[in-house]
C-alpha cells in the first residue's frame, strides 16, 4: 500500500509556548488511523495544518504525495473533513447549505447530493431548516458535507461528540463500510477510546506535542499476562508479587510472567494471609495503554 497523508517533523507555537514539537506520522492508503491524546496535546492544531487552516512553524503535510503547504488547493481537492464544531447557516434548509457550501470549493451536482444524503439518512429532512435539527442531524449533515468531494481522505475531528449510543455506533458502522467499500483512508480523532479501538487499524499517541507512541491496536494486548486483582492488605501482597516477576500497571492490575501460574501465585498469597478477592485474568485495552503512556 502506498502513503495517503504524511505529516513530517512538525512544529507549532502559539504565543511563544509550543504546541507540536517535531510529529511525524504516515497513514496508509485504506487506512484508519486514530490520532490520540488528552486536551492540549496538539491533536487539533495537527489537523488544522494538514488542513492548511494554521501555517506550521516548521515541518510539512502531504497529501497523496503533494504538500499541503506549497500546493494547498491541490492537496485538498480530494480531502473531506469534519473539524471542530460544523457551522451552518442555521436559517437555511440542509439542502440550501449543502449547495452553498459546496459552490465555495467545487461544482454542485444535485444527483450526487442527494445520492450522499440517501447514504447518511437525512433523505426526509434534507429540507428542514437547520435550526430545527437535533445534534446528531447536524453530525450527519456535516458527514455528507465532508463525503461531497467524493474524497479519497477523510479526516475527522470529534464527529461522534455528543451523539448517544445509537449514533455511535451508526457512525462507527457507516466510516467501515466506507473504508470497504471505497477504499477510504480515514485520520480519526476522539476521546472515546473504545470506539477507537473498534475503528483504527493504527493509532499515535500525543503528548504536549510529542508523539509518545504509535503502534497497530491489534497489538494492543502484547505478549503479556494482564490480571485483575483485588489484594488485602497489599502492602504485603505487591512486595511478594514483585519478587515474582509481576508488574504493577495502575491501580488493580498487574502483569505475570509466562512461566508463572497464577494458580500458585494465589496459593502463596493465601498463605500469606493476604484476602484474594479478585485474580483473574483480563484483556489489555487501549484505554490501558492509553493510561500507562499519559499518566
Amino acid at each position: 500500500m502506498s502513503v495517503m497523508l504524511e505529516v513530517e517533523s512538525l512544529r507549532k507555537s502559539f504565543d511563544g509556548k509550543p504546541a507540536l514539537e517535531g510529529v511525524s506520522f504516515a497513514v496508509q492508503e485504506g487506512e484508519i488511523y486514530g490520532l490520540l491524546g488528552h486536551n492540549g496535546a496538539g491533536k487539533s492544531t495537527t489537523l488544522g495544518i494538514i488542513l492548511g487552516m494554521v501555517a506550521p512553524d516548521d515541518g510539512e503535510a502531504r497529501i497523496g504525495g503533494v504538500s499541503v503547504q506549497r500546493e494547498r488547493a491541490n492537496a485538498l481537492k480530494r480531502v473531506g473533513s469534519i473539524f471542530e464544531a460544523p457551522s451552518f447557516y442555521e436559517y437555511l434548509s440542509g439542502w440550501e447549505n449543502l449547495r452553498i457550501l459546496t459552490t465555495y470549493s467545487g461544482k454542485f451536482d444535485p444527483r450526487e447530493t442527494q445520492a450522499i444524503v440517501d447514504r447518511v439518512g437525512l433523505s426526509e429532512r434534507i429540507r428542514s431548516k437547520v435550526r430545527t435539527y437535533s445534534h446528531g442531524m447536524r453530525q450527519r449533515l456535516a458527514l455528507a458535507q465532508a463525503l461531497l468531494p467524493m474524497p479519497r481522505v477523510l479526516l475527522l475531528d470529534e464527529p461522534t461528540d455528543g451523539l448517544d449510543p445509537e449514533g455511535i455506533k451508526w457512525f462507527r458502522d457507516f466510516i467501515l463500510n466506507l473504508r470497504r467499500e471505497r477504499g477510504m483512508t480515514v485520520l480519526f480523532n476522539s476521546h472515546l477510546l473504545a470506539e477507537v479501538e473498534q475503528m483504527c487499524d493504527r493509532v499515535a499517541i500525543l503528548k504536549a506535542g510529542r508523539r509518545v507512541h504509535e503502534g497497530r491496536v491489534a497489538d494492543i494486548g502484547g505478549d503479556e499476562r494482564v490480571f485483575e486483582i483485588d489484594l488485602e492488605p497489599l502492602e504485603v501482597a505487591l512486595p511478594f508479587l514483585e519478587l515474582q516477576g509481576c508488574k504493577q500497571l495502575g491501580p488493580g492490575r498487574i502483569t505475570l510472567p509466562e512461566d508463572v501460574d497464577p494458580a500458585v501465585i494465589v496459593a502463596a498469597l493465601v498463605g500469606l494471609h493476604v484476602r484474594v478477592s479478585a485474580f483473574a485474568p483480563v484483556r489489555r485495552s487501549l484505554e490501558d495503554l492509553y493510561l500507562e503512556i499519559t499518566r
